[in-house]
């Protein structure tokens, strides 16, 4: 019943978000577009439930290319590779509302652990592991505990973890809520470390 009832709400909410966030999406991509050339979505091979590999979707905030340029896909602080609409787009999170669609599509929830590169999971431990439990997340319990970038995997592991076995509505809810108040104090959402191209 708690499956169901999970992906009965993130049909909900991601649709209702995205109908919501339309405008927003036509402001970005048309600013993307505008700054620099490429593809206005960037796709990146992640790894989700049990392992099973998708493409997370994200708006790009990177120069086209920039997995092969620099530090490839790792990034630094004040990466010369990031625009200017990337910047603010990833500061206040915008970046991710593409995450919606996979959502929508089953391959992730709106709460959990955040999708991470097959080569990342290829080196987990079994107790590393046990974040493929559940559906990878927007957002998550390891997300609102951490700044961007700025939490080591053993942090996230157990804060994952925890989620895991102690899920709850009550506690998805609390979550969000938290996930709210962080992107509006200009804190972002904390993604995977070491932070990749993305």
């Amino acid at each position: 019943m708690p499956a169901v009832l999970r992906r009965a709400i993130d049909i909900v909410v991601s649709a209702t978000a995205l109908a919501f966030a339309s405008p927003i999406l036509v402001v970005a991509a048309l600013a993307i577009r505008l700054e620099s050339p490429g593809p206005i979505i960037y796709r990146q091979r992640r790894s989700g439930l049990h392992g099973n590999e998708f493409d997370v979707l994200k708006l790009r905030t990177m120069v086209d290319g920039a997995e092969h340029k620099g530090a490839g896909l790792a990034i630094n602080e004040n990466d010369s590779r990031i625009t200017r609409v990337g910047a603010l787009l990833r500061r206040t999170s915008l970046d991710e509302l593409p995450n919606l669609v996979n959502v929508l599509r089953g391959e992730m929830s709106l709460i959990g652990p955040r999708p991470t590169l097959p080569v990342q999971v290829a080196q987990y431990s079994e107790r590393e592991r046990g974040r493929l439990a559940i559906k990878p997340g927007i957002t998550g319990w390891a997300q609102v505990n951490g700044l961007r970038g700025r939490t080591s995997i053993a942090d996230r592991v157990e804060w994952d973890n925890y989620y895991i076995r102690n899920w709850s509505l009550m506690f998805d809810l609390r979550i969000l809520a938290l996930t709210v108040v962080d992107v509006f104090r200009d804190r972002g959402m904390a993604s995977d470390s070491p932070p990749t191209v993305d």
